[in-house]
């Protein structure tokens, strides 16, 4: 883990967040250009900040371009499928990326831990996955994994945060409960899906996510830093002059119309 700097204050934070999103808009517009296709895995503990990543990454793109996966737990049907299908169906297609908010890794992780999986689906599971991340790679895409790791005083205090207050309550499952007693088998599960998985063609980097502001601005420099894209010169746009015709009252069309009351 990283030396401890302290807390990132906010004007500092939303400073550099700035800069980082504008460089996003360009990764974007350089994304549209090439047909491009990107994956990024958040992968990390209850309560790590994938999900504040992920809004700091989207805040200021389309969600056509850059689509969040946050799958829910599989149906029976597709228990019975083979384990990567109900992923790859969400896979980007030229001009995209896909982040996975949880990933293919839940077999690795909560799967394992929590019994969901059987020890032989585990094994087989850490056996294959680095041939077919070689072949997701070796198709073109652009593979990105991001494990964000958090402590367990920091974990707890935001465990506390979510059952204090009603805003944040709903991102605390009985699943979420469960997994904090088990801290030491998650550890182990962890170490083992990095040995296992951690490979050339789709390596693991790992960011210290106790300061949440910091974590975000680390994670969007390490995605820009792993994709070739440039800037792409765009065409001024310059607004035309409305069509002249015959006036037509917008306003005036709209009186009898059921309005929102203005509370506010």
């Amino acid at each position: 883990m990283a030396a401890d700097k302290g807390k990132l204050e906010r004007k500092p934070y939303e400073k550099e967040l700035k800069k980082l999103q504008t460089e996003l808009c360009y990764l974007q517009d350089w994304l549209k250009a090439t047909g491009e296709r990107v994956i990024v895995v958040l992968e990390g503990r209850d309560a790590a900040g994938k999900g504040g990543t992920i809004k700091a990454i989207t805040a200021r793109v389309s969600p056509r371009v850059f689509r969040v996966v946050a799958l829910p737990a599989p149906s029976d049907r597709q228990k019975s499928e083979m384990y990567m299908q109900r992923y790859v169906e969400h896979f980007p297609a030229g001009g995209e990326m896909v982040i996975f908010d949880r990933s293919w890794y839940n077999r690795a992780g909560v799967e394992h831990v929590m019994g969901f999986c059987t020890p032989e689906q585990h094994e087989n599971f850490l056996k294959l996955c680095p041939p077919v991340e070689k072949f997701v790679v070796d198709g073109g895409i652009r593979l990105i994994k991001i494990w964000l790791e958090v402590g367990q005083e920091e974990q707890e205090k935001r465990f506390q945060a979510r059952i204090e207050d009603p805003l944040r309550q709903w991102k605390l499952s009985p699943m979420d409960v469960e997994s904090y007693k088990r801290w030491y088998a998650f550890s182990k599960a962890r170490d083992l899906m990095l040995e296992r998985t951690d490979s050339e063609h789709a390596p693991w980097h790992i960011v210290d996510s106790n300061d949440k502001k910091r974590a975000r601005l680390n994670i969007i420099t390490h995605i820009l830093s792993r994709l070739p894209y440039k800037k792409i010169k765009r065409e001024k746009v310059k607004l035309p002059a409305r069509k002249e015709g015959k006036k037509y009252d917008d306003h005036a069309s709209l009186q009898g119309r059921r309005f929102v009351e203005q509370k506010y």
